[in-house]
C-alpha cells in the first residue's frame, strides 16, 4: 500500500515529523517497507524546449532534435519518441544522469552517425507511471531549464507499507490515518459524506444480485458528463503511488479505492444492454478484460453482467467493451460488496491480480457501499459535471455487529501491561470501537471495518499495539520445580536424530519440492487420482510425491550438469501414499552417486576411489537406525528389492511381512538413464513412523563398566552351505551358540566353485570368545566350537568344511 505524506495529512491533522510517522507506523503493525523522496530522486531532470525536430538521415523512426535546456546553448539529442516535435516542452536528462526506469546512466553517444548528448524522457523512464508511448508533454507556459520535480510540485514523500491479510481497512489512506490518530500522532479528520441529490429522477437502469457471493449491489446513473483528462493534482497523486492516469472517470474510482479502501467501477451507460447486476457465471461465457486478455468464466465465479453478456468479474476486474472513454457522456457507477473467499478463489483460478481483488480479499467494509457511491458521484460532478439519477440498490449487507464481553484484566494477564481504564477507553474509542460500562468487565462493540476482531484476545492485541509493544514488561519465566517434560514428540525427535546421523556420514541435506511430475510419481509407486493437484504450479509438478528419491535424483542431475558427479545427499520429509492423514508418512531417504562413499570420493594419488555399492546404502541405513535406537541386526533383511532398485541388488528391511520399514539398493539402470546420471547410484528410504518405539531404559543407576582381565580368543570356522542360504543366518546361529562367551561374529571370506560342489558356497567366519572369570582351557574352547558348529548346521543345513 503506497500513499503520500500530503495525502495522509488530508485525514490526519498532525505536526509530527516524517521520521516519527514512519517509526510509529511500524510500531503499530503497519510495517514500512520503503520511503521515497520523489524530489530528491529526480532533481537532475529539467524542463526543456524542443527547438527543432528533424528526421534522422539514417533511421526512419528516429529524430534529431535541438533542445534548449536553459544552458544558453542548443543541445543535440537523438530521440525515438513518436510525439517528439518542434515546439514541444518536455523533460530532459543531461549526460551523467541516472535514469531510474531503465536502471542506467545516460551518457554522450553517437546514434546512427548523429551525436546525442542527453535524453528526452517519458513517464516510465522517470518511474512516474507505466506510460512509455512517448516523452512527457508539458504545457506551453512551462518554464525552461528549471528542476522538473520543483516545477511539477513533486516535493512529495511516498510511503509504502505492508498490509497483513486481516487489515483490509488499512488498504485505504483513511484507515491508516485512523490508526495513527489512535496512537496519539494527531487528530483523525473524518467528515461525513453528504448524499448527492438526484436531479435526474429515477434510475433508467435496474440492478440485481445473486445473494451469495455478491450480497449488495448499488448503481447510479449520471448523464451528460464531460470526460477527459483528470486535473493535474489528481494525476500527480496517482502517479506518485505508481498508477497511470487514464481519464477523469477512471481516475476517480482509483482515488476512492486508495483513499477509502472502497473499490468502484464505472461503466459507459450507453454500452449497456438492459439491466445490470451480479450473478454466477455460465459455462462457455467469456469476456475481454481491461488488461486486454479474454477470460473464460464458470459456475463458481461471480460475474457482473447486463441482459446480454458478461461485463466483468465481480470484485476483480471490469471489461474493456463497456469501459469509459473520452467520448463517454452517460455513466453508470457501481459500488458492491463481494465475499472475500469467493473473490480470492476466482482470482487464483484466473490469475488476475488487481487493486480491487487486493482489497476485497482482505474484506471491504460492508457499510461503505452507499457512502462510496455518494463520494464517487460528488467527485464526478465536481470534475465532469452531469446530472445524477436516484441510486438503484439490490440486496443488503451490514457488519455482523459483534459485541465482546471484555474483562479489562485480560490485558494484564496476556501482556503484563497495567493500564488505567481511561487509557484503554481512549485507545479503543479512537480505533472506532464503542465501549459500554465502567466495571471490571465492559461490553465492546466492534466497528464494521474490523471483522478480524472477534474475541477478547483480539481487543488485547489492539490495545497493546497502539499503546506500544515497547511498553510490555520484560519478566523472566518462573523457575521450574522439577525436570521439564519432553518438548519434542517421538517423530520430531526421530527426524532430528536421523538428520544428525546421516550428516555425520558425510551426506549433505537437501530440501526438495513436495510436487513431482505424473510420470515420476507412477515410477515410484504413486500417481493416484486423489494425489493430483487441482491447481499445479507447473506442468512437471502435478502430483504429490510418493517418495523422496525423485527429488534427490533430480538434484543429483542438476549438480552433475554443473560438473559435480560425486554426490551424497539425504532428505527427511513427508511422502504421500493417499489423501488420508494415515497416508502421509515421514520418511528419511538418501542417495550416493559415482565414488561418493562414506570414506570420501574422487581421484587421489594413492589410488582410484571405489564406486559406491549396495553395501554403502545398507551401512547408511544401519548407522541411522542405530542412532534411532534400532539394531539392524535384530531386524529382518529380505532379499526383495524395491520397485526402483536393480534386480538382485537391493533388500527390504522389515519387522515382519506386514510391517515394512524401508528399502535399500542400487538404482535400476533404466532410472539411472532416465535421470541422465553417470552411474552407479545407490539409495535407501526408511519410514520413520513405522519404527518401533525403543524400550524404555531402567531408571536405576547403571552398574559400573567391568572389563575382562583375560585375553580374548579368536577362532575361524568355514561352512559349506547351499547358495540360497543367507550369511545372516550363519551369523545369528553362531552368536546364539553361547551368549556368555561369544561376543562377536564376522564374515571374512565367501567363495564358490567346483571344489566346494555344484550349488554350494563356502562362508568363513571369525568368532571372538571373551572369558570373564578365568582363562579358557583347550577343552572349553573345543566345547564352544562344537556348539557353534552344531548351531550353524541345525540352522542352515551346512557342514563344517574339511
Amino acid at each position: 500500500m503506497k500513499f503520500t505524506l500530503s495525502w495522509l495529512k488530508e485525514h490526519l491533522d498532525t505536526t509530527a515529523a516524517l521520521d516519527e510517522i514512519v517509526e510509529k507506523l511500524t510500531m503499530i503493525g503497519l510495517e514500512v517497507e520503503e520511503v521515497a523522496d520523489t524530489a530528491a530522486r529526480l532533481k537532475s531532470f529539467v524542463t526543456a524546449l524542443v527547438v527543432s525536430a528533424e528526421q534522422h538521415p539514417n533511421a526512419d523512426k528516429l529524430k534529431v532534435c535541438k533542445v534548449d535546456a536553459g544552458t544558453g546553448e542548443l543541445i543535440d539529442v537523438v530521440c525515438g519518441a513518436p510525439n517528439a516535435r518542434t515546439g514541444l516542452k518536455s523533460v530532459f536528462a543531461f549526460p551523467g544522469t541516472h535514469i531510474p526506469g531503465k536502471g542506467m546512466t545516460i551518457g554522450k553517444g553517437n546514434i546512427r552517425g548523429q551525436v546525442s548528448n542527453g535524453m528526452l524522457c517519458s513517464n516510465a523512464e522517470l518511474e512516474l507511471s507505466d506510460d512509455h508511448d512517448g516523452i512527457i508533454e508539458l504545457p506551453e507556459d512551462a518554464p525552461i531549464g528549471v528542476s522538473y520535480p520543483e516545477y511539477a510540485g513533486m516535493d512529495e514523500v511516498v510511503i509504502e507499507i505492508a498490509i497483513t491479510p486481516n487489515r483490509g481497512d488499512c488498504a485505504g489512506v483513511r484507515g491508516i490515518a485512523r490508526d495513527l490518530a489512535a496512537a496519539g500522532l494527531g487528530t483523525f479528520i473524518d467528515p461525513a459524506i453528504a448524499p448527492v441529490p438526484a436531479t435526474a429522477g429515477p434510475s433508467p437502469i435496474n440492478v440485481h444480485v445473486d445473494g451469495e457471493i455478491c450480497r449488495m449491489f448499488a448503481g447510479r446513473y449520471v448523464k451528460n458528463v464531460r470526460n477527459g483528462p483528470s486535473p493535474q493534482w489528481l494525476q500527480d497523486r496517482l502517479r506518485a503511488v505508481g498508477l497511470r492516469p487514464i481519464n477523469a472517470l477512471v481516475d476517480i474510482t482509483n482515488l476512492v479505492s486508495l483513499d477509502r479502501a472502497r473499490p468502484l467501477h464505472v461503466f459507459d451507460a450507453d454500452k449497456l444492454k438492459g439491466n445490470v447486476g451480479a450473478r454466477l457465471g455460465k459455462k462457455g461465457e467469456t469476456f475481454l478484460a481491461l488488461d486486454g486478455k479474454t477470460y473464460a468464466v464458470d459456475e463458481t465465479m461471480c460475474v457482473i453482467a447486463d441482459d446480454e453478456k458478461v461485463l466483468g468479474l465481480g470484485g476483480i476486474m471490469g471489461g474493456e467493451d463497456t469501459g469509459s472513454t473520452d467520448e463517454t457522456t452517460n455513466v453508470f457507477i457501481e459500488s458492491a460488496w463481494f465475499a472475500p473467499d469467493a473473490v480470492a478463489a476466482t482470482g487464483r483460478r484466473t490469475g488476475i491480480v488487481s487493486d480491487a481483488r487486493y482489497r476485497f480479499e482482505r474484506t471491504v467494509d460492508p457499510e461503505t457501499v452507499m457512502p462510496g457511491i455518494e463520494l464517487a458521484t460528488k467527485l464526478v460532478m465536481d470534475l465532469c459535471g452531469g446530472e445524477p439519477a436516484e441510486i438503484a440498490v439490490a440486496g443488503h449487507v451490514e457488519a455482523p455487529g459483534t459485541v465482546i464481553d471484555f474483562p479489562l484484566s485480560e490485558i494484564t494477564r496476556l501482556t503484563g501491561l497495567k493500564l488505567d481504564f481511561s487509557e484503554i477507553e481512549t485507545v479503543l474509542t479512537r480505533l472506532g470501537f464503542a465501549i459500554e460500562g465502567k466495571g471490571e468487565t465492559v461490553r465492546v462493540a466492534v466497528p464494521s471495518w474490523r471483522p478480524d476482531v472477534a474475541i477478547k484476545a483480539d481487543l488485547v492485541e489492539e490495545v497493546m499495539r497502539i499503546v506500544g509493544v515497547d511498553r510490555v514488561p520484560v519478566e523472566p519465566l518462573p523457575r521450574l520445580s522439577g525436570v521439564a517434560s519432553k518438548m519434542l514428540t517421538p517423530i520430531q525427535n526421530r527426524r532430528r536424530l536421523a538428520r544428525r546421523a546421516l550428516a555425520a556420514r558425510g551426506m549433505g541435506e537437501a530440501v526438495t519440492w513436495s510436487f513431482i511430475s505424473a510420470t515420476l510419481a507412477e515410477k515410484f509407486g504413486g500417481g493416484q487420482p486423489e494425489l493430483k493437484l487441482a491447481n499445479a504450479i507447473a506442468s512437471d509438478m502435478t502430483d504429490m510425491r510418493p517418495s523422496l528419491l525423485p527429488g534427490l535424483l533430480s538434484g543429483a542431475t542438476r549438480n552433475q550438469n554443473r560438473g559435480l558427479t560425486d554426490l551424497a545427499l539425504f532428505e527427511v520429509g513427508q511422502v504421500f501414499h493417499s489423501d488420508t492423514p494415515e497416508g502421509q508418512r515421514t520418511v528419511a531417504a538418501g542417495i550416493r552417486t559415482a565414488t561418493a562413499g562414506p570414506n570420501g570420493a574422487g581421484r587421489h594419488w594413492q589410488g582410484k576411489a571405489e564406486t559406491v555399492s549396495v553395501y554403502d546404502a545398507k551401512a547408511d541405513v544401519a548407522a541411522m537406525l542405530d542412532a534411532l535406537g534400532s539394531d539392524i541386526e535384530k531386524l529382518q533383511i529380505v532379499a526383495e528389492p524395491a520397485p526402483w532398485s536393480h534386480p538382485g541388488r537391493g533388500g527390504r528391511i522389515q519387522l515382519g511381512p506386514k510391517v515394512i520399514l524401508g528399502w535399500f539398493g542400487e538404482l535400476h539402470p533404466a532410472l539411472v538413464a532416465e535421470f541422465d546420471l553417470d552411474g552407479p547410484v545407490v539409495a535407501f528410504e526408511i519410514d520413520l513412523e513405522a519404527l518401533p518405539e525403543p524400550r524404555k531404559k531402567a531408571t536405576r543407576a547403571r552398574p559400573p563398566l567391568t572389563l575382562s582381565a583375560f585375553q580374548s580368543v579368536h577362532r575361524d570356522f568355514a561352512f559349506v552351505v547351499d547358495d540360497g542360504v543367507e550369511a545372516a543366518a550363519i551369523l545369528r546361529a553362531a552368536r546364539g551358540a553361547d551368549k556368555a562367551l561369544v561376543t562377536d561374529v564376522s564374515i571374512f571370506d565367501i567363495f564358490s566353485g567346483a571344489h566346494v560342489g555344484e550349488g554350494k558356497k563356502s562362508v568363513a567366519i571369525e568368532v571372538t570368545l571373551q572369558p570373564r572369570d578365568r582363562t579358557l582351557t583347550d577343552e572349553e574352547i573345543e566345547a564352544v566350537g562344537e556348539k557353534i558348529v552344531s548351531a550353524v548346521e541345525k540352522a542352515t543345513g551346512g557342514v563344517l568344511r574339511g
